[in-house]
């Protein structure tokens, strides 16, 4: 029993020790649930480098993030967009799909990380974004 011990403290520190990565979010002054959502990153060991904007909308544009996805905040991670209150694990999954400009959680569904308010939750999808414009559902997240 002790060798699986010792196994697992190395483990253990070989997570701690993984440097957290770099995540700009832009949002607005005002908005309480986009500091929620920073939280959440930095919860799931993300380095955030916090942007307050005058004017979202021009961020959005000049990010490429279509009216249709868009939501409150946008982050940028190796040079895509992250919009709304995509989940830490999605942002993941992003960085390893290059075919993708960015991904989306569309609107502020209720239970979203830096949405929860009670036990109520939304059902809500992550949609990425291709080079072609297309859109494809990466995950749904069902409601209660």
């Amino acid at each position: 029993m002790r060798p699986l011990i010792l196994i697992a403290g190395l483990f253990a520190g070989l997570v701690q020790a993984a440097e957290p990565i770099s995540i700009d979010v832009h949002r607005d002054a005002n908005c309480g649930c986009c500091t929620a959502w920073i939280t959440h990153l930095q919860d799931n060991g993300f380095s955030v480098n916090d942007h307050v904007e005058s004017d979202m909308s021009a961020v959005k544009q000049r990010l490429g993030v279509p009216p249709r996805l868009a939501s409150c905040h946008t982050g940028v991670i190796d040079g895509k967009f992250v919009e709304g209150h995509v989940p830490a694990v999605d942002i993941l999954k992003l960085r390893q799909q290059p075919d993708l400009l960015g991904v989306a959680v569309p609107g502020m569904p209720t239970g979203s990380p830096g949405m929860e308010m009670g036990d109520r939750k939304d059902a809500y999808q992550v949609i990425g974004l291709d080079q072609q414009g297309n859109e494809r559902v990466l995950t749904n997240y069902p409601g209660n």
